[in-house]
């Protein structure tokens, strides 16, 4: 049972909506963990009925994050940090509650697939999550790393609340276009952020947390979900198939909203991280096959079908 929690990398994305969550049920105090300085630091991050204390971090300092953590009486921890870039806030971060004296549990900044060699082999940027896993597996605190598929968000937003930062990959809706990796008759797991934050908000409540938490939101094809957004929206979408020789080369068909992309995120470079997904996608590695999920402790919540979420978003008229 956890009863003061902080969320790092809180005020956005998937920790906007954990927050959210937590705070919804009214049951644990939550401070949001950030670097922001100024009007959004040590102030209150509200929602109809509760509130959370917005505490300004140094994830460069372990000695200071742990007095934070120890000053603010955090039992709990859970990361949503962006690793792809440098882990070594989210390395920092788990070392200091693996210190702090009043600190037990951390769900760690992973939120995918496991990150197994395999994987890593494709999708280098992968051997940060894994990183990330070794790291809080040789602590003493209690820990669950969560297994949940892609996000769904990347498909619904900004038609369907949202507070992820959207790029297009293998679908652009909006323009009735579709690039899709290997075969298309794959299954994928995809999950909603507001039904992740759901389940983890629950999971507070839990005595023991395993270490790997599977959940599985919805489960279906990129084929069948073209066929899904195509009767949402009313017409065809234009269809590519990219095959595995190119993607494995880095080369995927251009999606029409990628190029006003490139300024920020040269061609080349978007090209090779979206052909590695597309890689882990037509390969099965987004099949999550678990024996078990939390979806079978907590049955009463009931996550959004991918079918629900495109037809919300997309439907014609």
């Amino acid at each position: 049972m956890s009863s003061v929690v902080a969320v790092a990398g809180g005020s956005g994305g998937l920790g906007k909506a954990i927050v959210e969550a937590i705070l919804g049920q009214g049951k644990q105090e939550v401070v949001i963990l950030s670097r922001e300085t100024g009007a959004t630091s040590n102030v209150s991050f509200q929602t109809d009925e509760n509130s959370a204390r917005v505490v300004q971090v140094d994830y460069s300092d372990v000695s200071a994050l742990q007095k934070v953590l120890q000053e603010n009486g955090i039992d709990t921890v859970i990361s949503t940090l962006n690793t792809m870039g440098d882990p070594t806030p989210e390395l920092n971060l788990i070392e200091a509650a693996d210190k702090s004296s009043v600190t037990k549990r951390l769900i760690p900044s992973v939120w995918g697939i496991p990150y197994t060699d395999e994987v890593v082999k494709t999708f280098p940027l992968g051997g940060i999550k894994q990183a990330v896993v070794s790291a809080v597996s040789r602590t003493s605190l209690e820990y669950s790393v969560w297994y949940i598929g892609y996000f769904t968000d990347y498909f619904v937003a900004p038609k369907i609340k949202s507070y992820m930062k959207i790029f297009n990959i293998v679908f652009d809706i909006q323009n009735d276009f579709a690039a899709i990796p290997g075969s298309g008759d794959v299954p994928v797991t995809f999950t909603y952020t507001f039904d992740v934050a759901q389940f983890v908000a629950a999971s507070l409540a839990l005595s023991k947390w395993q270490p790997e938490t599977f959940l599985a939101g919805d489960k279906l094809t990129l084929n069948e979900m073209l066929a899904i957004a195509e009767e949402a929206k009313g017409t065809k979408f234009k269809v590519v198939y990219d095959s595995m020789e190119d993607l494995k080369v880095g080369k995927i068909t251009e999606l029409p909203s990628h190029a006003p992309m490139y300024p920020y995120f040269p061609k080349e470079q978007l090209q090779g991280f979206l052909a590695s997904l597309g890689v882990l996608f037509a390969s099965g590695f987004f099949d999550l096959k678990p024996a078990r999920t939390i979806n079978d402790d907590f049955t009463a919540i009931k996550p959004r079908s991918v079918r629900d979420l495109l037809t919300e978003a997309w439907k014609q008229g």
